[in-house]
């Protein structure tokens, strides 16, 4: 909770994005207090804007480049955490990483010599289209067995019983 708190709270000082990449991947953002986000001296019109947006309360002697230019221009290898769909420690971006290991979870099940084990020499086919149908029927078998080992943990019992504690005996 105190960490969703904490990049919600970075997401309002972060520079807003003002436009797509172009073909070569730089993109343009501007001051926060300009796109509203936030109050800042610097930028009267900012100060209109109500109270339970952040302030700025110390705004800097020597101004930074997106207080003086309507907008900065932002290469394509600058900090490329900035760059993502959701900001890196928020909620939005632990739930949408949360998908990643998913996927690792079912390539690494499929690539288990235990049980698929569709490694490099797995099927004897010669063609693209013919080791594709092999790999398809491989990961319809790999849905098949998580299916049954649910329905196994599930049905017929309900869910998984809690062993009860052992009494303990007090110290003699």
């Amino acid at each position: 909770m105190t960490n969703d708190r904490r990049s919600d709270e970075l997401a309002r000082y972060k520079l807003g994005c003002l436009s797509a990449d172009d073909s070569e991947g730089y993109y343009r953002v501007g001051c926060p207090a300009a796109l509203g986000k936030l109050r800042c001296p610097l930028k009267a019109a900012s100060m209109n804007l109500g109270f339970e947006r952040p302030e700025v309360m110390d705004p800097p002697v020597a101004l930074p480049r997106c207080c003086v230019q309507a907008s900065i221009t932002i290469a394509p290898c600058v900090n490329s955490k900035t760059r993502q769909k959701h900001d890196y420690p928020s909620a939005a971006h632990q739930l949408s990483y949360a998908r990643r290991t998913a996927v690792e979870r079912c390539f690494s099940t499929l690539k288990d010599p235990a049980t698929t084990d569709v490694r490099r020499g797995w099927c004897r086919l010669s063609g693209r289209t013919k080791n594709l149908v092999m790999l398809v029927c491989a990961v319809i078998i790999r849905n098949l067995r998580v299916l049954a080992s649910f329905e196994r943990r599930t049905a017929p019992y309900g869910p998984p019983r809690r062993r009860k504690r052992r009494a303990t005996e007090p110290p003699a």
